[in-house]
């Protein structure tokens, strides 16, 4: 049936209309982006920040999931050698199955506590490995690839250390988390009980070793660091060299699991976690209604998600920051675990319902990606205000009162707004 002529034109005339209502709205959203000094002046700042390496100033060693996080920054204010330098330590001092550690230190500066391991690639120098963590294997990668993109020098994966290349190295770590870190019944990836991304176990004592207490668990933020991980090792191989495993299958599977097991569609969210050798609260408590933020932005990252369940996911992110005074996307997890299931972490300290830009500023970038400007902007301005405010880059803060916490000078959270910053800059530029 063909429509009359003047509803054809009315129709015409109000797509136009509408699309240029919103080339003048990017128009505006890209010149409030641009003119917003804000977002200069915590650039300028993070940038003076990362002329170190360790995660802030108040620690001696240099991090592997922190580094992953304020690598680009890095590259703006170090000599690239330098930079690549910083990441052969860490293959340097890789175990003989594989597995990454997460901290490298001066073993003249190394504290007690930590295991330390030695080697002779690596000579001066202490590491040690929290081994209730999975993202150790997935940061180093991770951070490769940002080294790759940012620098063009592809040399890195033709380095050899201990007689193996680093891209020969990168496919061992992936291979030891399928060794020693994967549930075969649930085809994903496997880790201690912690806090969504935390690294700290749920059982009294030393809180990031393995012991006799620890209670397996499957989560998002393992799960979805890793793919993010195999999908980056992927694009740096060159296409004649030959894996040992289908990592593109491997990749599909996991995605396929983590909707099966880990997804819940009528919650749209994510679950805190699966238990492979019992739980380790009570049988009173539903852990189900906590949500897990930091994971679902990285499962976002990670490509796990639609559009629409992006968009609900953000919806629940911004819900639970409403409820605390203080509060940003950054809210680790909403509610925090009661003292009496958590106790090595009471409720809102630290992982347990801290405030953390460090994971909250990711969510720009997942944001933008989907499409979702206008959230990604209104939604990191709080942080950088808070930043701004507090004249430092905090590793956390206090929803209920919005103290700062933890040191004043963290690298993470300073790479993540200059990132952050970064991308939004990026479409500003396009659209303006």
């Amino acid at each position: 049936m063909k429509l009359p002529v003047l509803a054809v034109s009315i129709f015409l005339c109000l797509f136009y209309l509408n699309t240029k209502a919103q080339i003048r709205d990017k128009y505006a959203l890209a010149s409030s982006i641009l003119a917003d000094s804000h977002l200069d002046t915590i650039q300028v700042r993070a940038l003076k920040l990362l002329s170190g390496f360790s995660a802030g100033t108040s620690y001696n060693e240099v991090w592997i999931r922190d580094f992953n996080t304020f690598i680009k920054g890095s590259l703006k204010v170090h000599p690239k050698e330098k930079v690549k330098e910083m990441l052969l330590m860490f293959f340097k001092i890789q175990g003989d199955d594989g597995n990454i550690v997460d901290g490298v230190v001066d073993s003249a500066r190394a504290g007690v506590g930590y295991k330390y391991r030695y080697s002779r690639l690596l000579p001066g120098w202490a590491a040690h490995k929290n081994t209730v963590e999975t993202d150790q294997e997935s940061s180093l990668i991770q951070a490769v690839k940002k080294y790759i993109d940012i620098t063009g020098d592809r040399s890195i994966l033709n380095e050899v250390i201990g007689a193996k290349t680093v891209l020969q190295r990168m496919e061992d770590a992936l291979a030891y988390i399928r060794k020693d870190r994967w549930s075969e019944k649930y085809g994903l990836v496997t880790g201690a009980t912690t806090i969504d991304w935390g690294d700290v176990q749920s059982e009294t004592g030393w809180g990031v070793a393995i012991n006799d207490k620890t209670k397996w668990a499957i989560d998002i933020y393992d799960n979805a660091m890793y793919v993010i991980a195999i999908h980056d090792f992927m694009a740096m191989k060159p296409k004649d060299y030959k894996t040992k495993e289908n990592w593109a299958t491997i990749t599909a599977n996991i995605k396929k699991n983590v909707r099966k097991h880990l997804w819940v569609p009528a919650a749209q969210k994510y679950l805190p976690h699966i238990y492979l050798n019992g739980s380790p609260f009570s049988k009173d408590f539903n852990e189900r209604e906590i949500l897990y933020t930091g994971g679902s932005i990285c499962a976002i990252l990670a490509g796990f998600n639609t559009n629409t369940e992006v968009q609900e996911i953000n919806s629940q992110m911004l819900a639970a920051a409403a409820k605390e005074k203080h509060a940003t996307i950054g809210i680790t997890v909403y509610p925090p675990y009661p003292k009496e299931q958590y106790p090595n972490m009471h409720p809102y300290h630290y992982q347990n319902g801290g405030d953390w830009t460090w994971f909250g500023g990711r969510m720009t970038g997942a944001l933008i990606t989907n499409g979702l400007i206008k959230e990604a902007y209104a939604e990191l301005t709080p942080m950088v205000n808070r930043a701004i405010a507090n004249k430092g880059f905090y590793e956390w803060y206090d929803v209920q009162t919005g103290a700062p916490k933890g040191s004043g000078d963290f690298r993470g959270e300073a790479g993540v707004l200059f990132d952050a910053i970064t991308v939004l800059k990026q479409w500003a530029i396009k659209n303006k």
